[in-house]
């Protein structure tokens, strides 16, 4: 059978699982707090899904807010970040990572990734750190949790905090510890494709009280809990999330651990047939991860096993055959044109200024991972074993078609120029 993209039948046609995901539960609780007339931020439902995400990760506090981004930026905010503290982070992560640290007049100081997890190599980080260096950044990529032992002692040696940004990690847990307590805090988001969502949506876990009461307060106007409503403390905003959505994320948390159950099922499955397809590496299991959520799947591409054919041909060869994979990031965050020289926040008071050349900056593994990285998004595995044997079926056609899909590509090139 000849490729898709050649105009053979496609692998599949049918469309895998649809997220987000929802039933009874999400309705039954809308109509609720619909009912109750209390819709906003101070729904007694949002205490109630703050408590319950708090248990699930073995945090003493929560803070609901209205997006992922906006958790980054509250709990660099708490921990009194001042204009020119150097931040580290990786650049394989979405930009708010980096923006929510120079929203704080932060200067976010990339470090290289170890190329497996793609998450913050621990020895990256310690050579990234100078006299400015305030706090570390852990992302939990995919839902792979970064190198808690090694960041963490980093953190306690140099004096540093450190945050994680779990938005991909719902649930996950380090040598049978829930990411998100490790630091000083942790943030998640509930953004619409996210592993439990609201559409938008975002919280902060942390063991410290006093750190809870600053976020909440910089979510909430200023205010303290059992305060005045008009009396304020602090310069902050209204970043509060609403009933509603705390209605959906009540019913999502429910149902996080099946979902997880089936896609690390799946993926497993998918992991033992992969080893007899060469062409695209999934790194092993890492023994510290006790439970591993799947956000994303990141495979490798190696050109060489499928007749050289190219990452982006062979990619548009599998989604022709029904496959929604993608390539990773197109370059690591350093290279967004906010980061060039004429883009980068003014400072008044002359404390901010970064030591990295952003432009000409290039970290190895993170320039590497951009140019041979494939995702597979976490709803592929939710289905069933005939929808992962699908993704391996197309995966060999391409591969088995790989010549003819070059010399077509060849021929198509030859005669535009």
């Amino acid at each position: 059978m000849d490729l898709a993209l050649r105009g053979g039948q496609p692998v599949r046609e049918k469309p895998f699982p649809a997220w987000p995901d929802f039933g009874k539960d999400e309705e039954e609780l809308l109509q609720e707090v619909l009912r109750s007339r209390t819709w906003g931020g101070y729904s007694p439902g949002v205490e109630r899904f703050e408590a319950s995400f708090a248990r699930l990760h073995g945090a003493r506090h929560a803070i609901t807010c209205c997006n992922g981004t906006v958790a980054l930026e509250v709990a660099l905010r708490a921990l009194d970040l001042e204009c020119g503290d150097e931040v580290i982070v990786p650049p394989i992560t979405f930009v708010a990572t980096a923006t929510a640290v120079m929203i704080c007049h932060g200067v976010p100081v990339f470090a290289d990734i170890d190329p497996k997890t793609l998450n913050l190599s621990p020895q990256a980080v310690e050579a990234a750190i100078t006299p400015r260096t305030r706090a570390i950044i852990a992302v939990h990529f995919g839902g792979h949790p970064a190198d808690l032992d090694a960041l963490r002692a980093i953190a306690l040696r140099r004096g540093l905090a450190l945050i994680e940004d779990a938005a991909h990690a719902h649930g996950a847990t380090w040598q049978g510890v829930p990411v998100g307590t490790f630091g000083s805090a942790g943030t998640f988001s509930f953004q619409a494709f996210k592993l439990a969502t609201a559409g938008e949506g975002g919280i902060v876990i942390t063991n410290s009280s006093t750190l809870a009461e600053r976020v909440w307060s910089y979510c909430n106007c200023g205010r303290r809990k059992g305060g005045g409503w008009f009396e304020h403390f602090i310069v902050a905003s209204n970043y509060r999330l609403t009933g509603f959505q705390a209605a959906i994320l009540s019913a999502q948390l429910k149902r996080l651990p099946q979902q997880t159950t089936v896609r690390q099922r799946n993926v497993e499955y998918f992991r033992e047939k992969l080893r007899g397809l060469d062409g695209l590496v999934l790194p092993e299991n890492d023994p510290r991860v006790t439970n591993h959520p799947y956000y994303l799947l990141t495979l490798r591409y190696q050109p060489e096993a499928f007749s050289g054919v190219d990452r982006d041909l062979f990619l548009r060869a599998l989604q022709a055959e029904g496959i929604p994979a993608q390539a990773t990031y197109p370059y690591p965050l350093y290279r967004n044109p906010l980061f060039r020289k004429e883009s980068l926040p003014p400072c008044g008071c002359g404390k901010w200024k970064s030591d990295q050349n952003y432009e000409s900056l290039s970290l190895p593994e993170s320039e590497r991972v951009c140019k041979d990285g494939i995702w597979l998004d976490h709803y592929i595995f939710l289905g069933d074993r005939q929808d992962v044997d699908d993704v391996l079926t197309a995966i060999e056609k391409v591969r088995k078609h790989a010549g003819a899909l070059l010399s077509l590509h060849e021929a198509a090139r030859g005669s535009r120029s």
